[in-house]
């Protein structure tokens, strides 16, 4: 466990050697996904009691689903069309599995979505929190990708288009309110 807290750190202190060695450690997949699982959970509880505060336990427990759900699928959205943009548009190089390792530790800085149920702090910590793991994320994919920062910025942010606008068709088409959504989102962080 302090291996994975250690690495987290250096994630969120955007350490570019940090992502060099996860970029090159296939053996940090699960690790990866584990801060993944863990920050969505997180993102999924800060919605859960937000929810209960307004006094609407069916929306708690939608939002503690969704949001869960929706931070997982992402990582792997995300992970997936970053790859698929910086190589064929930039022409990276990178394997899917280098993206999922470097983004799954960038996401840590998304913890913070556990307190967005406190008014008006809650959201500027969960809002500040997405955007810190946002710039991570920007560090593991320009070493991902080997890429250059002009590169990077366009790769990170049609990525990050994409992601939202997949995550707004998903939820016009299952009928998820804004409420829900913007729970959602904010669980993705990105």
């Amino acid at each position: 466990m302090n291996n994975l807290i250690n690495r987290v750190m250096r994630a969120a202190l955007l350490d570019k050697e940090f992502y060099k060695e996860a970029e090159a450690n296939t053996r940090l997949n699960q690790e990866a996904l584990t801060v993944v699982i863990i920050v969505s959970i997180a993102g999924g509880i800060g919605s859960f009691i937000g929810s209960l505060f307004v006094g609407e336990i069916g929306a708690a427990i939608l939002a503690l689903i969704v949001s869960a759900v929706v931070g997982i699928a992402n990582y792997y959205i995300w992970a997936y069309v970053t790859h698929f943009i910086g190589t064929n548009m930039f022409k990276g190089e990178a394997e899917p599995g280098e993206l999922l390792r470097v983004l799954g530790y960038a996401s840590g800085p998304r913890i913070f979505s556990l307190l967005a149920f406190i008014p008006w702090l809650g959201a500027i910590l969960s809002f500040g929190g997405s955007i810190w793991a946002l710039v991570a994320g920007f560090f593991g994919v320009q070493e991902a990708l080997d890429l250059d920062t002009t590169e990077t910025l366009f790769t990170v942010i049609l990525g990050w288009v994409a992601i939202f606008v997949i995550n707004a068709l998903i939820a016009s088409v299952l009928g998820i309110g804004a409420m829900s959504l913007g729970s959602a989102l904010s669980a993705f962080g990105r």
